[in-house]
């Protein structure tokens, strides 16, 4: 779409913007000899809010056209202005030229920010972007006051894509996006391929949630003053939360001073809490809030050794995990719970090493401090389920 040849029809364009308020535009004019040509929008671009003026005058020394930092006032947005330009092959360059750009969306029409006409647009679009087979989605960002909602726009939009040839809607993995955006009185929509937006999912992606929900940590407890006990309580806390483990355990094994032990169980709880309240806020699924009890750690192995629930201990006396990957495979595919063991400052005690199913070391040459002790034993434990999930 869009002439063909990345070059424009006219070097040395000077262009000067109208006053503006938000929500109206008015496009600026190149001076080419005694003529004034008005420049077409051609790009919408997305930024962080503040690199705006930055990411504007990147595009401008790249390409040599023209980029306006916030339109009528909107954050976050360019409106690319350009002649003589093939489309498609500047949004490929400015996407791989401008890392300040988060999104580079072609504008393939520019209508009145109206249902209807919306809809004769996606309408008009639709056979020459969509294939027949392809599935698609319309995605819309709505900036200013009008008389309808963002969902307004995407049920309307996609249905009249679909009266074109009854092309399938997926929202999770579309072929194509149908983009809209709508700024003030105009709408830009765009048609891109579904693949330029970065998923957390997607088909084959393995999900290891469902073998860290098996784990119990047993955390022997760092015990210095109470300050610092409590200062690495609260990373441990939002470690073992970020991972969403079964459970928590905190497990000395012998008499301790009781204000330090407090302050590392302080310190883990408000860490739990800080995390899990990020989580609640970020997360579309449920979070799963990591339960902390108190065991003695003899105690603990000896009871799980009772119940047959698989141990596994964490020492730099034990075998790279990368070498038993086989073995922490096969404990995980055939347990509901398995305990991991972590020390602290000592590591652990002899015995219970002599009583677990498996000793491993995640980083065969380096001692880690105890409070990247757990997120790196979880990472490692993780990496190997789920390189199995994914053979």
């Amino acid at each position: 779409m869009g002439a063909t040849g990345f070059t424009p029809t006219s070097t040395g364009q000077t262009a000067s913007f109208s006053q503006q308020s938000q929500g109206q535009f008015k496009s600026p004019h190149a001076i080419r000899g005694c003529v004034v040509v008005e420049l077409k929008p051609c790009l919408v671009v997305t930024t962080h809010l503040g690199l705006e003026r930055v990411a504007a005058s990147r595009i401008k020394e790249e390409f040599g056209v023209e980029a306006e930092p916030m339109p009528g006032g909107f954050q976050g947005l360019i409106i690319v202005y350009c002649q003589g330009f093939d489309v498609d092959l500047l949004t490929k360059e400015l996407s791989s030229r401008v890392v300040e750009a988060e999104r580079v969306l072609p504008i393939y029409r520019a209508v009145k920010a109206d249902l209807e006409e919306i809809c004769e647009a996606v309408r008009s679009l639709a056979p020459q972007v969509l294939g027949e087979s392809e599935s698609f989605a319309v995605r819309t960002e709505r900036r200013g006051h009008h008389s309808f909602t963002s969902i307004d726009v995407n049920v309307k939009a996609g249905a009249c894509v679909q009266s074109v040839r009854g092309n399938p809607v997926d929202l999770e993995n579309p072929d194509k996006i149908f983009w809209v955006e709508v700024l003030g009185d105009t709408a830009y929509v765009s048609v891109t391929p579904g693949s330029v937006v970065f998923r957390k999912s997607y088909d084959r992606k393995p999900n290891v949630l469902v073998h860290l929900r098996k784990i119990v940590i047993g955390q022997v407890p760092y015990l210095a003053d109470a300050e610092a006990s409590y200062k690495v309580g609260v990373r441990i806390g939002r470690a073992v939360q970020s991972f969403e483990v079964k459970e928590l355990v905190i497990t000395p094994y012998t008499p301790v001073d009781a204000r330090p032990l407090a302050g590392f169980i302080r310190g883990v709880l408000e860490g739990i809490d800080s995390r899990y309240s990020i989580q609640t806020r970020s997360y579309s699924r449920k979070v799963h809030r990591v339960p902390v009890n108190l065991f003695d750690l003899y105690q603990l192995v000896r009871d799980y050794r009772e119940r047959n629930i698989p141990i596994i201990a964490t020492s730099t006396k034990g075998r790279y995990v990368g070498e038993v990957k086989r073995d922490v495979r096969r404990i995980f595919e055939n347990s509901d719970k398995v305990l991991v063991l972590i020390g602290s400052r000592e590591g652990l005690p002899t015995g219970v090493l002599r009583f677990s199913d498996l000793v491993i070391d995640v980083l065969p040459g380096v001692t880690l401090a105890t409070d990247v002790a757990a997120p790196s034993i979880l990472t490692a434990i993780a990496g190997v389920l789920a390189e199995e999930s994914n053979d």
